[in-house]
């Protein structure tokens, strides 16, 4: 029965993990002998696309760490340096212009400094992604040639 909250109907992913589910329900398809060797190389596969892609995801977000890690001392540098000019001798005018120079240029590098995390964060979430979809790919292939070693063809 179809149950309409559920497009996929009975379809469980965890039966593609049970080889003989996956077998048996291939075997029902009409689908003939299943080479289950292929199919176990082929989620060892997954799985290794799978750790690549974790791989690659740690090490853009450790990047990301790093940067923003730096990004701290060097603000922390630049405000101390401000407070020495900002506390400096000089009229109420230069003080309050150096003051806005200063806040000005802190804006400016919170919103650069803003752009470039946000573009490590997406490419760290693309390199990710593009493992997968080239797994998923190349998973797609593997399948069709199963079934066509299957049916003979």
């Amino acid at each position: 029965m179809v149950n309409p909250s559920n497009p996929f109907g009975a379809f469980d992913p965890q039966d593609m993990l049970d080889l003989e589910k996956l077998a048996a329900a291939m075997r029902g398809q009409g689908l003939g002998a299943v080479d289950m060797g292929a199919v176990v190389e082929a989620q060892r596969r997954n799985l290794e696309a799978l750790a690549q892609a974790n791989q690659v995801a740690a090490d853009g977000m450790r990047a990301l760490a790093e940067r923003q890690a730096e990004i701290l001392r060097q603000g922390m540098e630049q405000a101390a340096s401000a407070m020495g000019t900002l506390l400096s001798s000089g009229s109420p005018e230069d003080k309050a212009a150096r003051q806005t120079e200063f806040a000005k240029g802190a804006f400016e590098r919170a919103i650069a400094n803003a752009r470039e995390l946000a573009e490590m964060t997406t490419r760290a979430q693309n390199e990710a992604s593009d493992v997968i979809a080239r797994r998923m790919a190349a998973s797609m292939e593997e399948l069709k040639a199963m079934i066509d070693r299957s049916q003979g063809r």
